[in-house]
């Protein structure tokens, strides 16, 4: 069964064609509609022209002429990603994505999986997977206040109460990142390591803050992402994260509106 939704009627059973393919593991919702746009879906055949379609089911749904199968059930795996690769399927310069080590990094039987949120193609450490389009766009969502912890190597001078000071947030070139924790881990010489807690992520957020206070930073690894730690994962592996602790991670996360 199949509508398009017309705001002066009520709302049609079943859910959005993106939520469903999200669930699904297809895309992320997002994507879903990018891919709807560019005529890449159909229903019996027949294009699905529009992103407002509710779908009891997903049965007759094609996705580039091939038959979408019922939902997996969620799964979740953290990837320690070096330096050197972009996050991302595809690079039109021809360098290396995340999706290159994965190949040999996931279990077989993984499936198609995106990435949560984005690590910079030289900055290493936590980056997390999910077969789950709806629990990607959950996690990244900044409402959702999932903190993300960070270790970075940088060369400088900077006293540890100015680290403090970005407990209450900063503006830097008219932009305004939120609550910030940093700490000095240590110190050699002018260079010291410092560890900060964000729940924003905007983008390249920590690079910025400190360059801001005038460091040069030689390294950066993500180190954590709500309760899921890269603690000893070596580089470039792969672990599924155990499904009870997804579950109870999960069941903590805010539900944001369908759309």
């Amino acid at each position: 069964m199949t509508s398009s939704y017309d705001p002066l009627d009520e709302r049609p059973p079943g859910d959005r064609i993106a939520k469903l393919l999200a669930r699904a593991g297809v895309a992320s919702r997002r994507e879903v509609e990018r891919m709807i746009a560019d005529g890449r879906i159909a229903l019996h055949g027949k294009i699905v022209e529009t992103p407002a379609t509710f779908l009891e089911s997903l049965r007759g749904i094609t996705v580039d002429g091939k038959p979408v199968g019922k939902a997996e059930p969620t799964r979740l795996f953290a990837f320690h990603k070096p330096t050197g690769l972009l996050t991302a399927e595809f690079d039109p310069k021809g360098r290396p994505t995340i999706y290159d080590a994965l190949k040999n990094a996931l279990p077989k039987d993984a499936g198609r999986v995106m990435p949560i949120g984005r690590l910079d193609y030289n900055t290493e450490g936590l980056l997390l997977l999910t077969n789950d389009g709806g629990l990607k766009r959950r996690m990244e969502l900044p409402s959702s206040g999932i903190p993300r912890t960070y270790r970075a190597r940088a060369f400088g001078e900077i006293a540890q109460e100015q680290l403090e000071s970005l407990i209450e947030g900063i503006t830097i070139d008219g932009i305004r990142y939120g609550r910030i924790d940093a700490n000095m881990e240590r110190r050699t010489g002018r260079n010291q390591w410092i560890e900060m807690t964000i729940t924003e992520g905007k983008n390249r957020e920590i690079r910025k803050v400190l360059e801001h206070f005038g460091l040069e930073v030689s390294r950066l690894m993500r180190t954590a992402y709500g309760p899921f730690e890269l603690a000893d994962l070596p580089r470039g592996q792969a672990v599924e994260i155990r499904k009870g602790d997804l579950g109870r991670f999960v069941s903590t996360l805010k539900k944001s509106p369908s759309k």
